[in-house]
């Protein structure tokens, strides 16, 4: 039920952004979400793509700094107080996100949030306690 999510270190210059974008899209691989924070020296591109593994060995060849790390990645109602329904059941549970960003495309009815917690599998237990959808990695590469 975990997603694995890479995360490149770009210096924050014109052009980077787009080398890396230029980058994975020669080897093939499709991006599915993505997440871009910066300070005023340089980035962080948070990514789930149809091609982890490629994408890490194929950025690192280039010289960028990559890591890999599991997130989750769950339905949410796409309606008023819908994420506020996940995160009432997270908090309950005591579980704590580090940081959430939107997948692009949706599940049936229902939008697709990334979460990265700091104990993923307790999250992921109190989810689907909670009675809400866990997307497995295979699904989310190939939506």
């Amino acid at each position: 039920m975990k997603v694995d999510q890479i995360s490149i270190f770009i210096e924050n210059k014109s052009g980077r952004l787009a080398e890396v974008t230029r980058v994975l899209g020669e080897a093939g691989v499709n991006i599915r979400a993505l997440s871009l924070a910066d300070t005023s020296d340089f980035g962080i591109l948070r990514l789930i793509v149809n091609k982890t593994d490629e994408a890490k060995a194929v950025l690192k060849s280039k010289g960028f700094t990559v890591n890999k790390t599991d997130v989750v990645a769950v339905e949410v109602p796409d309606r008023p107080l819908g994420l506020n329904s996940i995160l009432e059941i997270l908090d309950r549970g005591h579980v704590n996100v580090e940081y959430m960003y939107a997948f692009v495309e949706r599940c049936g009815e229902n939008a697709v949030i990334i979460f990265r917690f700091d104990n993923t599998d307790e999250a992921i237990q109190v989810l689907t306690r909670g009675g809400i959808t866990v997307l497995y990695g295979e699904r989310i590469y190939n939506m």
